[in-house]
């Protein structure tokens, strides 16, 4: 386990708190979230990665040759350094969890 948090920690990525009972662990950077199932004290599946907004959680969406920031009740385009940062945050977190490299 302690080599795991050692590749999150490499990469940037924070685990944020979250109480005992709940069922998603939730991970961070810069802005960047996923929430990540909770199987006992293991990793279980990754959810969709996105954004923290001032209107709530937003996920990418592709339209044509145009990317969105979508959430529950709003939606922004995104720039494609926000499509960049998502994509990378996603890759790394994928990557420390499964321990195998970025």
């Amino acid at each position: 386990m302690t080599a795991l948090f050692e590749r999150l920690a490499s990469a940037g990525i924070q685990l944020a708190p979250a109480s005992e009972s709940a069922k998603f662990f939730v991970f961070e950077r810069n802005g960047c979230v996923a929430l990540v199932e909770r199987t006992g004290d293991e990793f279980g599946r990754i959810g969709a990665s996105g954004r923290l907004t001032e209107q709530g959680f937003a996920v990418l969406q592709w339209r044509g040759a145009e990317v969105w920031l979508v959430g529950r009740g709003h939606e922004k385009p995104a720039t494609a350094d926000q499509a960049a940062e998502i994509q990378a945050f996603s890759k790394d977190l994928k990557a420390a969890l499964s321990g195998s490299p970025a």
